[in-house]
């Protein structure tokens, strides 16, 4: 009997590229939550949405009164999908990403979802924008606004799951695909498989340095994909 498994993809630099809009909604939605004009972000790899957000609200001395992070939520969504049209023409869906969730999709023991730093509704529109959201079961997904400590989403992504295809996957049937050494640590730390791929900033030998043993250099060849997701 094949064991099944459940594939949790990162977004950004892994399956999509926003060509730089994605910082620019980030800033436009943060200015018109706060009403601060501001000059940079906090730093953005690897890391949650409602941290990176935090964080940004420090630097520039902000004070939260307890509604920002939420409406922030709403209108960042609301300008990703108002520049739709300039996302796709900026951004891209990664060499071989659509083809690897495709070729992943006609196994039929393969449950894909999402393991993300972004807030649901952000996500959401994003892999809709570039197509691939029917690719991928979002409401077993795991975002930014349900715990902004990424190895946490692990357990709630797999807890959505189960909920929806009644198996209990374990550490060893769970695997993140992701591009950086965020992705790593929350699989170490959360209890999956990790499948890094050097699709983003970071160097291969870097994310074998933070404990990936399966190592991509991108996702261009589908077949690889498949065999490291089911060979693992």
């Amino acid at each position: 009997m094949t064991t099944a498994r459940l594939i949790l993809w990162d977004i950004d630099h892994t399956l999509i590229e926003t060509g730089g809009v994605g910082s620019e909604v980030f800033r436009a939605a943060f200015e018109q939550v706060t009403g601060r004009k501001i000059e940079k972000l906090a730093d953005v790899t690897g890391r949650t949405e409602p941290i990176i957000f935090r964080e940004t609200l420090e630097m520039y001395g902000i004070e939260d009164p307890g509604d920002y992070f939420p409406k922030f939520v709403q209108t960042q969504a609301k300008i990703y999908r108002s520049r739709a049209d300039e996302m796709r023409r900026r951004g891209r869906v990664l060499p071989g990403a659509r083809e690897a969730l495709e070729s992943l999709a006609t196994i039929p023991y393969i449950h894909q979802t999402v393991l993300t730093g972004n807030p649901r509704l952000s996500a959401e529109a994003k892999l809709s924008i570039f197509g691939l959201a029917v690719l991928l079961n979002g409401n077993t997904g795991a975002y930014g606004d349900d715990d902004p400590v990424r190895a946490n989403l692990v357990n709630i992504a797999r807890q959505r799951a189960r909920e929806q295809t009644g198996i209990m996957f374990t550490e060893k049937t769970t695997v993140i695909i992701g591009d950086s050494p965020s992705d790593v640590e929350a699989a170490l730390k959360g209890g999956a498989q990790i499948i890094a791929v050097a699709s983003g900033s970071t160097p291969p030998e870097e994310l074998r340095t933070a404990g990936a043993i399966t190592v991509l250099t991108d996702l261009a060849d589908p077949a690889a994909v498949r065999r490291a997701v089911t060979e693992s």
